[in-house]
């Protein structure tokens, strides 16, 4: 069911939300892990791991745990915020 008034984002304008302060975290299979980090070396098929990205989707940290993808997030003095 969608809401007749909810509107989405155009990419551009969302790229630009945080100015770079802003940062999501969000689970990854290795399989995926290459895609959005190319200099990865080749991984075990069926790890969860752990991706840090910008606002803009742009990678940060890949990491096994949700715990130090946290810890990446502070140590590069950004917010993390929840994505659905």
């Amino acid at each position: 069911m969608t809401d007749s008034n909810s509107r989405t984002l155009p990419s551009d304008v969302f790229e630009k939300l945080g100015g770079g302060q802003i940062a999501y975290i969000r689970p990854v299979m290795s399989e995926e892990a290459s895609r959005l980090f190319p200099q990865v070396p080749e991984l075990s098929p069926g790890l969860k791991l752990w991706a840090l990205l910008n606002a803009d989707g742009s990678p940060i940290l890949l990491t096994d745990s949700h715990a130090a993808a946290l810890a990446g997030a502070s140590q590069h003095d950004l917010v993390t915020v929840s994505v659905h």
